[in-house]
C-alpha cells in the first residue's frame, strides 16, 4: 500500500487545478515520484496538413499545462521529484496507456475536464479511468485547507477484498492528528417474499452474510484506530452507493474510499453499480481502490 508513484493528469481546467490542491489532502508520503501529464487534445483526424502543423502548437501548450502544474505541485510537496509530460490524442486512453507503462500507485484526475466536445465524444474521463485502470484512481474534489487541518474520511466496507484494500489504503496514508474515520456499510434487507421455505433461506443467508460483513467491519475499526484515526461506524440497510454518497455529504467528509472487485469486462460492470456512481456524483474526492499483490505482480479481485 506504499505510495512511490503518482501520476497526475492535468488539463488546466478548474477541476484539474482542485485536484492538485488535493494532494496536500490524501495523506500522501513526503517522499514520491509524480509525473503530470497533459494531453494534446486529438479527438477527430486532422482533415488536412494544415491541422498538422496546429497540433505542434497543441503539443506546446500541453507542455506549459504540464510544466506549470508541476512546479505548483512541487511547491507544495518539496520531497517529490516531480516531472512534466505530454501526450497526444484522446486524454483517457493516453493516461490509461501512460499508467500501465509506468504502473504507478495512484493516478489523481479531477472530477472534470475542460473540453466539452472532448466529453461529448469520450464520455468523462475520470469514469473512464475508473473503469479502466489498472492501478487505485482518485477522482479529486480538492478544496483548499490550512496545513495540518483534520480531515474526515469515509471507507465503504461490504466484506470484500477491494473494502479491505481501500480501508488498509486508509490505514497507510500519513493524516493529520485529529483526523476521523468513518466505516460505512449497507446491510442487507429482507425481500418480499410469498413462500415460506424460501423466506426461510433467505433469512438464514442475509442472516450469514450480515453476520460476516460485522466481522470485516471490527476488523476495519481496529486497523483504523490502531492507525491513530478517531473512528465511527454507520450500519443502515440502505443501497450502498446512496448510503455512502448522504453519509459524505451529511457528514461533511474530505473523501471516500472505495474498493473495485477486479477488472475483467464482467467486473468492472459489476464495479461500475458502486465505485463508478459514487465518483460520478459525490461531493468530495472519491478514491477507487485496487487491490495488486506486489509480490507476485498481479491484480486481485
Amino acid at each position: 500500500m506504499k505510495i512511490t508513484k503518482v501520476l497526475i493528469a492535468y488539463d488546466g481546467s478548474e477541476c484539474a487545478d482542485a485536484a492538485l490542491d488535493d494532494l496536500r489532502c490524501a495523506g500522501l508520503p513526503e517522499k514520491a515520484h509524480a509525473i503530470v501529464l497533459s494531453v494534446a487534445e486529438n479527438w477527430l483526424p486532422p482533415p488536412s496538413s494544415v491541422e498538422i502543423f496546429e497540433s505542434v502548437d497543441y503539443r506546446q501548450e500541453a507542455l506549459a499545462l504540464a510544466r506549470r502544474a508541476s512546479a505548483r505541485v512541487g511547491g507544495f510537496m518539496p520531497g517529490w521529484v516531480v516531472e512534466p509530460l505530454v501526450g497526444f490524442g484522446s486524454p483517457a486512453s493516453v493516461i490509461i496507456e501512460k499508467a500501465d507503462e509506468w504502473q504507478p500507485d495512484l493516478v489523481v484526475v479531477g472530477s472534470h475536464g475542460r473540453n466539452a466536445a472532448g466529453r461529448f465524444f469520450y464520455g468523462s474521463v475520470s469514469q473512464k479511468l475508473v473503469h479502466e485502470a489498472h492501478c487505485t484512481v482518485r477522482v479529486a474534489r480538492g478544496r483548499v485547507e490550512e496545513p495540518n487541518t483534520p480531515i474526515r474520511l469515509i471507507a465503504g466496507v461490504d466484506g470484500s477484498k477491494g473494502a479491505e484494500a481501500a480501508v488498509d489504503v486508509v490505514a497507510a496514508r500519513h493524516w493529520p492528528q485529529g483526523s476521523a474515520a468513518r466505516l460505512v456499510t449497507a446491510t442487507w434487507k429482507m425481500p418480499l417474499v410469498t413462500s415460506e421455505p424460501t423466506l426461510l433461506q433467505i433469512a438464514e443467508w442475509v442472516a450469514r452474510e450480515n453476520a460476516r460483513v460485522a466481522l470485516a467491519v471490527e476488523s476495519a475499526e481496529r486497523k483504523l484506530q490502531a492507525a491513530g484515526l478517531l473512528t465511527s461506524v454507520v450500519m443502515r440497510e440502505e443501497e450502498p452507493k446512496q448510503l455512502l454518497l448522504s453519509e459524505a455529504e451529511n457528514w461533511g467528509a474530505d473523501s471516500i474510499f472505495v474498493g473495485a472487485r477486479g477488472v475483467s469486462r464482467l467486473e468492472r460492470f459489476m464495479v461500475g453499480s458502486v465505485s463508478s456512481a459514487v465518483a460520478a456524483r459525490a461531493h468530495c474526492s472519491v478514491e477507487v481502490v485496487r487491490w495488486t499483490n506486489r509480490r507476485f505482480g498481479a491484480l486481485i479481485a
